[in-house]
């Protein structure tokens, strides 16, 4: 894909503000992708009477200088037609026609999640903390959420064996939350990447986080599940990668205390693992299949 030009950049965003004929934002994402054009689908579907309404400024024109606004803030505008858009992000039915991102973009990201509850037990600490270094010696980015717990000691653990690790946050880019990660945030967007599907001046809202978790489990090759509870996100991220078709690893914590981790052993996709040792084992296994995959497209592309 080439570099999307600020025309189109600018119908994108203001087809997800004026959402013409009521469209979701996945129903929008899905036209584009398949349009190729932002552009041509605004020209389509909205209605030339909402193209310039006497005294207001003309939607692409006030979506244009919205995009200014942000890139003066230092937040840059990833739509899904962008070439840097994350590649296997954008395979999944809840790809975000839009992320916003600060840090270092890679497109084709080696990635793991690494995700768990809050209110995480030292032993489970003490597992992301070494699943996530496990992931850095293999050179595999540490994927995760930016909560407390099992998410804050994934990055932290990364950040300190001077590996990558990416931030998807449930808010807006220009928010932080929660405020005691603050300055986890920042050294995130400057030594890895934050990413943010919503717009920039976005609160934490409780539906906001299970749209991350869909983000979170689209970009990456697998997730792994160190702690959690029955109403955890991390729960909602399990189910949404088998719906990906990526694969799960639980940790017999997690089996052993909930009933829905327990409903999803047996199914294709899902590994339980007892140990660090176990975990990276299964990893390693399918990062193999993945650098696999990845190098049977390139090969069919370039054909």
């Amino acid at each position: 894909m080439d570099v999307v030009s600020l025309d189109e950049r600018a119908a994108l965003v203001a087809l997800l503000q004026v959402r013409p004929e009521g469209m979701s934002w996945s129903a929008i994402a899905a036209e584009v992708l398949e349009t190729g054009s932002a552009l041509a689908v605004w020209h389509r579907v909205v209605p030339a009477t909402l193209m310039a309404v006497p005294g207001e400024p003309e939607p692409l024109d006030a979506a244009a200088s919205e995009i200014a606004g942000w890139e003066r803030q230092g937040h840059r505008l990833l739509t899904i037609l962008d070439e840097t858009y994350p590649e296997r992000l954008r395979g999944v039915h809840q790809a975000p026609p839009v992320l916003f991102a600060r840090g270092t973009l890679v497109t084709r990201d080696r990635a793991v999640s690494v995700v768990g509850s809050r209110k995480a037990s030292g032993r489970g600490l003490e597992l992301a903390d070494g699943v996530a270094r496990a992931l850095v010696e293999r050179e595999v980015t540490v994927v995760a959420g930016l909560a407390l717990g099992i998410d804050t000691a994934a990055h932290r653990a990364a950040l300190d064996a001077d590996g990558r690790t990416v931030a998807i946050i449930g808010t807006g880019i220009g928010k932080v939350y929660p405020a005691a990660n603050r300055g986890l945030q920042e050294e995130i967007a400057s030594r890895g990447l934050l990413l943010s599907q919503f717009w920039p001046d976005a609160p934490p809202q409780k539906f906001r986080f299970p749209m991350r978790n869909a983000t979170m489990s689209g970009y990456g090759l697998a997730t792994v599940v160190v702690e959690a509870g029955e109403r955890s996100g991390a729960r909602i991220q399990a189910r949404m990668a088998v719906e990906h078709g990526r694969p799960v690893v639980l940790t017999e914590l997690v089996v052993e205390q909930n009933e829905w981790a327990r409903a999803l052993v047996g199914r294709p996709g899902i590994h339980v693992a007892g140990s660090l040792k176990a975990v990276m084992e299964i990893i390693d296994a399918l990062v193999d299949q993945g650098n696999a995959i990845d190098s049977e497209m390139r090969h069919l592309i370039s054909r």
